[in-house]
């Protein structure tokens, strides 16, 4: 009965996140707590909810203050010389202006949000591509490249959210992940290489290819030249690795750094309080979107574990899996899981779809983590920048200029090229078995 009523709670979460009837944010709330009720759980829901939220508590915070903190540091100009220098570097050569676009793209998506990165990075370059007439899709493709690898980052959506959903630390869960994103990071930046050399081709071709000429300069709005701190741009770098590398190295909590990260960087740039408020302000909107998520994902797994349900799921699921088939589920999710971004957006896979194959495979002796590095190398990380299930896929294509199709028929071969590449680097590394 827990079994069937579980199954049931997870379709209808899907059906309602995927139809668009309703918010992520009110399924998650709303659909457990009636599951819960309508198993006789009564009041105890209250329990399972508060376990839930408490076990979550370590990620939101996090999240908030990752935000927060790259959010003052690009404020007061950190990336600026880094994106400056890589519009010089590339010049008019169309090799160059795609690698260009790859590198800017994955060093602006260091703050984990796929709108920024293509706010920033396509405007950025869409005047290179115009002038030399090359193709809009290739712009598309290398910004979506570069987002997507990165997007497996510990304060990601993704990543984030696979913690959350398994309650393990997102550190541990991302250091193994390490070897397989430098390994995607190394691939994608051949295949930009690659489209670069066929632009040029083509463009020399129809001799249409520039002899030289000046680069194009960023322009950046007076209200953003206000708020840049260029005498303390050194300080931002050294303190963004400090924060980065205690964190990774698992020294401190990942909350508690990006907390002393966001209050150093506040103090160090904007000393001022008003200012100070201001930048807060400016940042919270985002950050507060995606904490109510996580929260109200808390919501959903407490209930679902407290209750048995996931228990009770995955103990009837078992009957159905081979033994030994369960060790290879990793890999085979890692194969399939850039595709499955286009099917499930990520509340509904890594709250709904995960925890169930994560328990299923965990009783047949499969670490929980292991399943979680195989979605992670392509769900809604390499396969976000190409979904019409997130809002960031449309603003790429639509500052781009290309319509949705012909980016997805151009860029979706390359991304889960990578992601196939990384699932590779994960059973090289032991990430993931065989």
């Amino acid at each position: 009965m827990l079994a069937l009523l579980g199954l049931a709670t997870i379709l209808v979460l899907l059906a309602a996140i995927m139809s668009g009837r309703v918010s992520a944010l009110v399924a998650l709330i709303v659909v457990p707590v009636l599951a819960s009720l309508a198993a006789g759980f009564g009041t105890r829901t209250g329990s399972f909810v508060v376990a839930g939220v408490q076990s979550l508590a370590p990620v939101v915070g996090m999240f908030v203050f990752a935000i927060l903190f790259f959010g003052v540091v690009t404020d007061a100009g950190m990336f600026d010389p880094a994106i400056d220098g890589i519009l010089r570097a590339v010049g008019t050569h169309p090799t160059w202006i795609v690698v260009g676009t790859f590198v800017l793209a994955s060093l602006v998506h260091l703050d984990g949000s796929g709108a920024v990165t293509f706010l920033v990075a396509v405007p950025a370059m869409l005047p290179l591509y115009d002038r030399l007439g090359m193709d809009r899709r290739v712009l598309a493709a290398a910004a979506a490249l570069g987002a997507g690898v990165m997007n497996v980052l510990p304060w990601g959506g993704p990543t984030l959210r696979a913690a959350a959903a398994l309650h393990v630390p997102v550190a541990s869960l991302y250091r193994p992940l390490v070897p397989a994103q430098l390994a995607g990071l190394a691939f994608a930046l051949g295949l930009c290489w690659l489209l670069g050399r066929r632009e040029t081709r083509r463009l020399s071709a129809a001799g249409a290819l520039p002899a030289g000429g000046a680069p194009i300069a960023r322009t950046i709005t007076e209200g953003e030249r206000a708020l840049r701190r260029p005498r303390r741009r050194w300080i931002n770098v050294a303190l963004t690795l400090t924060v980065l590398g205690l964190m990774i190295a698992d020294v401190l909590p990942p909350v508690l750094m990006f907390m002393l990260g966001t209050a150093a960087a506040l103090l160090v740039n904007y000393p001022d309080v008003a200012d100070q408020r201001a930048r807060v302000d400016a940042h919270a909107r985002g950050a507060l979107m995606m904490a109510s998520i996580l929260l109200a994902a808390g919501v959903f797994t407490g209930i679902l574990q407290g209750s048995g349900m996931l228990s009770a799921m995955a103990h009837a699921a078992v009957a159905y899996v081979p033994a030994h088939a369960a060790a290879h589920v990793p890999f085979a999710l890692g194969l399939v899981s850039m595709p499955l971004s286009l099917l499930f957006d990520p509340d509904s896979f890594y709250f709904g779809v995960l925890p169930v194959i994560v328990e299923t495979t965990r009783m047949l002796g499969v670490a929980p983590a292991q399943v979680a590095h195989g979605a992670l190398v392509g769900q809604m990380t390499t396969g976000f920048p190409v979904s019409p299930l997130t809002p960031s896929t449309f603003l790429l294509v639509g500052l781009a200029g290309v319509e949705l199709g012909a980016h997805q028929r151009f860029s979706i071969p390359l991304l889960w090229a990578t992601s196939i590449v990384m699932t590779l680097v994960c059973a090289l590394t032991g990430a993931i078995p065989w």
